[in-house]
């Protein structure tokens, strides 16, 4: 087992790291895990929402400036161990930059984030790394800040990819994450469209001339604030055009999926599904609603050759009097028909653990990490497993 995916694809006898796969060869039968809350949080102190970019005090602090501990070598094993194949590590970079001007990052905050992409590839997880929470970038999807934004966006991620250019392929790289106009998630305008698709182009551009196994790493592109509805049923996204010889094989688009929100993130019901439809209030979506969205996205995407990630997904754990067992029942079903249907289709999954546990929205934790990565929400955990291996 390598101590480090430094190394070059010629150098190393790692499984699945030899040969360029394509993206749908790197997302097949890949269920994954988010390190949320760490990487990306802002620098101790700072707002969340600020657009500065540079170097606040204490900003190497920042993976655990939102209140969890310290990433370890022995999570990361942890996370290998309950069965998952691998994890995605949003990273906000704007609070660790070193030189506005040229996008230069913080070593130690490279460094940093190398170690833990280095522990994941010796548990022969797969990786994902993004720009997360770089709200210069995603606040402000208009014209007024589009060339301005992909000057920036283009160096920031010369500086990333040149880092990790001699990375095995088992890394890969997402360009944006959820891109919008603050506080409104709802249907953008041609112009934020427009927006978000140059970014997806700069990306690929940037990326692909810093060469190595970069030219044909898997690169993933985003929808406007990753919502597949702006992709699928929007005309105006484009999937970007990558360099000669590439076509659409080693590019992913990327969407989340917290659907349907009455469920799985607002907790207005605790039940989804046909089986449970009559147990108490229940969304009216369900399992031909989701199977049925599924096929468009296959339509849209997967038979253009592009590969699938759906980024995100969770379904916030809610508590009540005398049904808690049985909703964490459903809640059990609903995670393991979504991940056996993605992964029949050949989408990757990557669920959100924001290490946050009780009742209501936002409480997505699964692993304790405060208290050795103990499983906390083991009927999660277990409907996964169960649509990995269906």
């Amino acid at each position: 087992m390598l101590a480090c995916g430094s190394q070059s694809v010629d150098e190393t006898n790692e499984p699945n790291a030899t040969k360029a796969p394509t993206a749908k060869e790197w997302n097949a039968d890949v269920v994954g895990w988010n390190l949320g809350n760490q990487f990306e949080c802002s620098a101790p102190g700072q707002d969340g929402e600020s657009m500065l970019i540079g170097m606040p005090d204490n900003s190497i602090k920042a993976e655990t400036a939102w209140g969890n501990p310290v990433v370890t070598k022995k999570m990361i094993k942890a996370v290998k161990e309950a069965g998952f194949n691998a994890v995605r590590i949003p990273v906000r970079w704007q609070c660790h930059i070193t030189n506005p001007q040229a996008m230069s990052i913080d070593k130690a905050w490279l460094s940093r984030i190398k170690e833990v992409v280095d522990w994941c590839l010796q548990n022969d997880l797969k990786v994902i790394i993004n720009t997360h929470h770089d709200k210069w970038l995603e606040g402000r999807p208009t014209n007024a800040y589009k060339e301005e934004n992909n000057q920036k966006l283009a160096l920031l991620w010369l500086n990333i990819a040149s880092e990790f250019t001699q990375y095995d392929y088992r890394v890969a790289f997402a360009g944006t994450n959820e891109v919008h106009v603050k506080d409104n998630w709802g249907k953008p305008t041609a112009e934020n469209l427009a927006v978000q698709n140059s970014y997806n182009q700069t990306f690929i551009d940037v990326v692909r001339a810093t060469g190595g196994n970069n030219e044909k790493r898997h690169l993933i592109v985003q929808t406007y604030v990753c919502n597949p509805d702006f992709g699928i049923n929007n005309g105006d996204f484009i999937v970007p055009t990558d360099v000669e010889g590439n076509g659409n094989d080693f590019m992913s688009v990327e969407f989340h999926y917290y659907t349907p929100w009455d469920y799985a993130g607002e907790c207005k019901y605790n039940f989804w599904g046909t089986p449970y439809k009559d147990k108490g209030e229940a969304s009216e979506s369900n399992e031909k609603t989701m199977s049925e969205f599924f096929d468009k996205v296959v339509n849209t995407w997967s038979n253009q050759g592009l590969g699938v990630v759906m980024g995100e997904w969770g379904v916030s754990d809610r508590q009540k009097a005398g049904q808690t067992e049985l909703i964490h029942e459903n809640m059990t079903y609903y995670c393991r028909f979504l991940v056996s249907e993605a992964k029949k289709r050949g989408f990757s999954t990557f669920v959100w653990d924001n290490n946050s546990f009780g009742s209501g929205p936002e409480h997505f934790g699964i692993f304790d990490r405060r208290a050795n990565m103990k499983v906390k929400a083991d009927w999660v955990l277990t409907g996964i497993m169960e649509g990995k291996n269906k």
